[in-house]
């Protein structure tokens, strides 16, 4: 389901990804991830408390709790060249060289990654990626990560812009 949009007579390919929040818990939200329609796999993300794009920074960041709150519903470009600073060395990621996918322009958020991670602890506003087979957790993050990250980066590659949207 790839899109095209026509800007400047220029055609631009666009992915489009989907986070769906299907599970909203006290500490922790579950989600379903779909690439151009198609699912992928689960998501983990910290507590969902009911931020927009759509809200002020100042709106966001008299709700948001560093380190315990997703991530504004809304549609973001992600970016696929940033070298993580956090992430870059570590053995996961080396074959990528450290480049996760990172959402651009997340309000009241900086560095918003999708990455490997089990469970709430792991994300710090993070999307976590997994299979959801044990309450609260995501499991089999790191095949997960290798998995999507090929097709988001085929798609960076081929000139495709890469959007999220979170709902």
């Amino acid at each position: 389901m790839l899109l095209t949009v026509i800007n400047n007579n220029k055609t631009i390919n666009i992915m489009e990804v989907k986070v769906k929040r299907i599970a909203r818990r006290a500490t922790y939200t579950i989600g379903k991830m779909y690439v151009d329609g198609a699912y992928v796999c689960d998501t983990l993300e910290d507590k969902d408390r009911g931020l927009t794009s759509m809200m002020s920074v100042a709106q966001i960041c008299g709700v948001k709790i560093k380190g315990e709150t997703a991530i504004p519903t809304g549609r973001y470009l992600v970016d696929m060249k940033t070298v993580s600073p956090r992430f870059g060395g570590r053995a996961q990621y080396q074959f990528c060289k450290g480049r996760l996918p990172k959402l651009c322009n997340t309000p009241g958020y900086q560095g918003v990654l999708i990455h490997c991670g089990n469970t709430a602890k792991d994300t710090d506003g993070c999307i976590l990626i997994g299979e959801n087979k044990a309450v609260g957790q995501v499991l089999n993050s790191t095949a997960t990560f290798r998995k999507l990250y090929p097709i988001l980066k085929a798609a960076d590659e081929s000139g495709e812009q890469i959007y999220i949207t979170i709902e």
